[in-house]
């Protein structure tokens, strides 16, 4: 995986206004995506299983039934990248928003 910038402070704010819904929860980028059901909440797991995988970049995410709650950051970096930021907005368009 090619190096990515770390962002921190106003850079990091910036980048975390762009994005619908996230948050900063101890250093990682946060956020709980709600489906209709627990097939819509695996189906948006699996496509973006695929997408993390192309990139080679993979999230911390726990499911239950209907609710999908997924962190980011880049361990090697130690902390929130722009390798980060790309896959939020990635997985945004996976779940229609």
């Amino acid at each position: 995986m090619m190096a990515r910038a770390l962002l921190e402070g106003d850079e990091l704010q910036a980048a975390v206004a762009l994005l619908d819904g996230w948050t900063v929860e101890e250093g990682k980028l946060h956020k709980e995506y709600r489906f209709a059901d627990f097939v819509a909440a695996f189906g948006f797991m699996s496509a973006a299983a695929l997408c993390a995988e192309r990139k080679n970049h993979h999230p911390e995410w726990f499911n239950v039934y209907n609710t999908v709650r997924v962190d980011l950051c880049t361990h090697d970096a130690g902390g929130i990248t722009t390798w980060d930021v790309e896959l939020a907005g990635e997985f945004d368009a996976i779940a229609g928003g």
